[in-house]
Formats: C-alpha cells, structure tokens, sequence
C-alpha cells in the first residue's frame, strides 16, 4: 500500500515538494479519504466548490450537460488527477458538471481554508497551483479564431477540447445531429460530411443520436495543423 508520502507526491500540484515539508502537513492538515463504489455520485451539478477534491485511486466519469439536457457530454479520467480545481476560486464556484466513480474510485478531500494554508506554507504549492490552472486556461488564439473562421472540423475540435481534460478518455456525445449542428451553425450535409471524414481518419464513429471520440490528440492536431 502506498504511503501518504506517495499518495501526495504523485498528485498535481504537490509535484517537486520536500519530503520534510509533506510530513509537515500530514501533521497539521486534515486529509479526508472517501470511497466511492458501483458508480457512485461524487458531485452534482451545482454542487458548491468548497473543497479540493484528489482522485488519488481508480477512475471517475464526468457529465457536462447543457441547459436544455439535449446535449450531454461524458468523459472518464484516471488517477492520479484532481477534479475541478478551476472552481475553487473567482466569482463562480460551482462545479458545472456531474462525477460519479466509474465503477470504483478513491478521493482524497481537502477543505478550501486548509489549502490556503498550504499554499502559504510554501511558494512551490502556489506555483503549481498558478502553472495548472494557466495551463489549462491558456488557449491558442488559432483556435479561438477557428469559432467564426474555421472549417466546421475546426470548430467541433474546439468544443470538444475545451470541455474535456486533456487527457480524458471514453469521451462521448448524446445527442441529436440536428443539436449538434444547429449549434455549430452549420448546414447538416457539411457536419455529415465532416463527421464522415474524421470517421475515415479513425478520429470519431457516430450514430444518429451519439459521437464516440477515439482520439482526443488528433482533434487538437486539427487545431494546430489540419484544414478542412
């Protein structure tokens, strides 16, 4: 069984911390391990943010819904990783999205007050902190662009990649195809055509009612590099 020493180093935004100063914190922080089984609900959506939350075992997958529930995004993610971070601080902390353990799942809590003692114990924890959330919030201005200019391909990549973690796998779409290419502001015979083509590029497979992402990596490459 791994130690808590272990548990911690292999986490985001402990990475490069002194032993000293985790068996510092284990001392003083109070660390609170749940299990979640047969795809237990860890988070509804609208559930406040007021605590980290470490997927420090097994797999948990998340539901992003719009408001109208006639498109329902679904992606899994593996541990070691931590779930919605982005939501602890700012003007919004509520968590947009539904977790549940998929099937099993191990979480490690940390209330808000308790990790703001941590990043003032040391200025390793504030840069990881500072180094993630610019990560993951930093987009390039290409695909930005892409929203109004781009090929359809280009926009579906964005939309795509922007409500997923990079490293999500099992990523699906439920929906109609008239939602989804309403949405893009397409006509249907140009999202048909393109869904077919990233089909042929072993990208996608769809059905009437759902898109199965199989490679995540190839829609940001479309990003950064193909035009359709």
């Amino acid at each position: 069984m791994e130690s808590m020493y272990e548990i911690l180093m292999g986490l985001p935004l402990f990475q490069g911390v002194s032993h000293a100063k985790i068996s510092e914190l284990i001392e003083k922080i109070k660390f609170h391990f749940l299990k979640y089984l047969n795809n237990g609900q860890i988070i509804e959506a609208n559930d406040p943010c007021n605590n980290l939350k470490f997927l420090i075992s097994g797999k948990v997958q998340i539901e992003v819904t719009n408001r109208n529930k006639r498109i329902r995004v679904f992606e899994t993610i593996s541990a070691p990783n931590v779930i919605g971070v982005e939501y602890l601080f700012g003007r919004n902390t509520i968590y947009p999205y539904k977790v549940c353990s998929a099937p099993d799942a191990g979480i490690m809590q940390i209330e808000k007050a308790d990790y703001l003692k941590i990043i003032k114990s040391d200025t390793v924890f504030l840069f990881n902190m500072l180094n993630y959330l610019s990560r993951n919030s930093q987009t390039p201005m290409e695909a930005v662009l892409s929203l109004t200019s781009g090929s359809i391909a280009e926009r579906f990549a964005f939309w795509v990649t922007s409500l997923t973690y990079k490293d999500a796998t099992d990523i699906s779409i439920s929906c109609k195809q008239k939602d989804m290419y309403t949405m893009l502001g397409v006509q249907r015979s140009s999202f048909m055509n393109m869904l077919g083509e990233l089909k042929e590029m072993n990208i996608l497979d769809f059905s009437s009612n759902e898109i199965k992402i199989n490679d995540r990596n190839k829609l940001i490459n479309i990003l950064n590099e193909e035009k359709f």
